[in-house]
């Protein structure tokens, strides 16, 4: 059976981002948005999250999905990079 995936955004102009399954996207996005909701970590801060909070139930690459997932989830601007040093994450206000 083929697995339904999906084309990911990249928040820079021109550049694609990866293809990959509905059902990891969907995981790792319901992750980064949990760990957003309480908090504005690093990018470091929110991949060791992401690691610990996922480790024995995502069987895939963490990290890579991470990022993938990251990336898209900004360019959709449903999360965003603060100005501060270092940049944080955090939901966008405009999300509900």
């Amino acid at each position: 059976m083929k697995e339904d995936k999906i084309q990911t955004m990249h928040p820079e102009k021109g550049k694609k981002n990866k293809s990959i399954a509905v059902e990891n996207y969907e995981i790792i996005k319901a992750a980064i948005l949990e760990i957003l909701h309480n908090s504005e970590p690093t990018h470091t801060e929110l991949l060791q999250k992401l690691t610990k909070d996922l480790k024995d139930k995502f069987p895939e690459n963490i990290s890579w999905h991470a990022m993938t997932v990251k990336l898209d989830l900004e360019a959709r601007k449903i999360i965003e990079r603060t100005q501060t040093k270092p940049q944080k994450y955090r939901i966008t206000k405009a999300t509900p």
